[in-house]
């Protein structure tokens, strides 16, 4: 009990240190010190009444959702004995393997950079600044030689890392139930099963109405819709990021999905964010980044090459060259198993005080990052609220795609969950697949790191990333790569090469993502 609330206190001192320096801080400052001149307000009752002010006003239920939103990534207490080190990832051989990691982008992006002879930073001279300007809303209609640049790295150089990856207090196989594991995942971790996914995934049963399911047993589908619509309304009228949070767990509908998003990610278009965002493309201007080209590249090698993306061009141009300025987005790796790469200033390495973080974010992009962007490109239509966004959704969960964490939403549990799922539940089409070199996990892995991006109808992808947001977990990844297999099995079980099971399951475009969780989840023999 005294251990409950010594951990309670802690979180909320950090939260108010955190709030301290918001924009909203400032605010609630502000109308306190303007409430003073109400009459209603009396001394021998300021507090209650300030209180009641912002209650009326509508100032709480801002400071109630900015609370909530930094409770929804905040990570859990430690020992108040742990080294800050545990904050980032608490086992040292997956904060080792991670910094080895790092070390291999660092030396790819080195050598691509000595190779090339290209600087990893310049001031653009002013004429190239001008026009870059000019063009800065058809930056698509640009075409320069990318040819000799390439993607630091691919998430199938990614997946070899974490295939390779062990604890070494189990080398010797001292744990029986895990040497059963037969996949490639070999370390570990704590991962749900059926009936636990069940009990956190609730709300996604046969007997709830679900949008994005064409039939339901109990509602049909047209009243459980208006009615939903009519909830969801009354959500986004009372401004509460909780009651959201919790509405979306059933989908949301097309024409309330931006403006709830922005509630539960606590995002609000303020004249200081546009500004920021403004001073980002400054930024942008001015200088220009080896980086830069990698965006470029992998624009061009992705979602410029997609049915549903490629209209959206320019915008992820902006979005992502802005985001790689952005030096608020190191604020995460306080939570985050990864560390920024550093870089020095000519003549002085080594020397710390001549470090700086390369790029300005700490993020290096690798092939795909972009399609974590362009499918918010259907909901914000306005350049820095998509980008507000956008870096919301990647400090809270697209991080954990490409960094070797124990986290429950970490890369390296997905991986682990799905291969448990499938052995356990489709042990057949498991070993079938082992036993031909088509082990599962090499066909899906690229799904789950680009959040299946790229690989579903964008209207099943914002259903998924519906309930992204609504369970604050990146686990339902894990669940609908496994269910994909099991909606597959038959064609699977008749396959005798990783290429013909890679081409079963090439197409993911027609799949219905809302009926195949149902199926696996709640039809599935437990």
């Amino acid at each position: 009990m005294l251990q409950e609330e010594s951990d309670l206190a802690l979180i909320i001192a950090q939260i108010v240190q955190k709030l301290k320096g918001s924009n909203l801080y400032a605010q609630l400052e502000r109308q306190a010190w303007a409430s003073l001149q109400r009459p209603e307000i009396k001394l021998e009752s300021l507090k209650e009444d300030i209180k009641e002010f912002f209650k009326i006003s509508g100032w709480e239920k801002k400071l109630q959702n900015a609370v909530y939103s930094e409770l929804n990534v905040f990570p859990l207490p430690s020992h108040p004995a742990a080294p800050p080190e545990h904050l980032k990832e608490p086992l040292v051989y997956m904060r080792k393997a991670q910094g080895s990691w790092e070390k291999r982008i660092l030396k790819s992006l080195n050598s691509m950079c000595t190779e090339l002879s290209i600087p990893l930073a310049r001031k653009r001279p002013v004429g190239e600044q001008k026009e870059l300007l000019n063009k800065w809303n058809e930056m698509g209609t640009d075409e320069p030689d990318l040819s000799l640049f390439r993607p630091v790295y691919a998430p199938k150089d990614f997946l070899e890392v974490l295939i390779n990856l062990r604890n070494p207090n189990y080398e010797n196989g001292d744990s029986h139930s895990f040497r059963t594991h037969l996949g490639l995942i070999q370390v570990p971790l704590k991962v749900k099963d059926i009936p636990e996914l069940k009990e956190f995934f609730v709300e996604l049963g046969l007997t709830a109405g679900q949008l994005g399911v064409d039939d339901s047993t109990q509602v049909p589908p047209e009243l459980f819709e208006n009615e939903h619509v009519r909830i969801g309304q009354k959500v986004l009228s009372e401004q509460d990021s909780a009651a959201a949070q919790q509405y979306i767990r059933q989908g949301s509908p097309t024409a309330l999905r931006a403006e709830l998003w922005a509630l539960i990610l606590n995002i609000s278009s303020q004249p200081e964010d546009i500004l920021y965002y403004e001073q980002l493309k400054t930024n942008v201007i001015q200088h220009d980044l080896l980086v830069d080209s990698l965006i470029y590249k992998d624009v061009k090698l992705t979602a410029s090459n997609d049915d549903y993306y490629f209209v959206f061009e320019d915008y992820l141009y902006q979005v992502l060259l802005c985001f790689s300025r952005d030096t608020s987005v190191l604020g995460h790796f306080a939570y985050s198993s990864a560390s920024p790469p550093k870089s020095y200033i000519r003549g002085k390495l080594g020397l710390e005080e001549y470090a700086v973080f390369y790029p300005p974010n700490g993020v290096i992009p690798f092939h795909g990052f972009s399609m974590y962007v362009a499918p918010l490109c259907f909901l914000y239509r306005e350049p820095s609220k998509l980008y507000q966004i956008f870096r919301e959704m990647y400090v809270r969960f697209f991080f954990r795609l490409h960094s070797i964490s124990s986290h429950p939403s970490g890369i390296v549990s997905l991986c682990l969950l799905f291969e448990t799922l499938l052995q356990t539940y489709l042990p057949q089409l498991f070993y079938h697949l082992r036993e031909i070199g088509a082990q599962p996990l090499r066909i899906s892995f690229k799904w789950m790191v680009r959040a299946f991006s790229g690989y579903l109808a964008t209207d099943q992808l914002l259903l998924l990333w519906d309930r992204i947001l609504g369970y604050n977990s990146l686990e339902i990844l894990a669940v609908l790569a496994a269910a994909v297999f099991a909606f597959r099995a038959v064609n699977l079980m008749e396959v005798t090469s990783l290429a013909a099971a890679e081409a079963v399951l090439a197409d993911l475009s027609t799949l219905r993502v809302m009926p195949l969780l149902q199926i696996f989840l709640f039809a599935t023999v437990t």
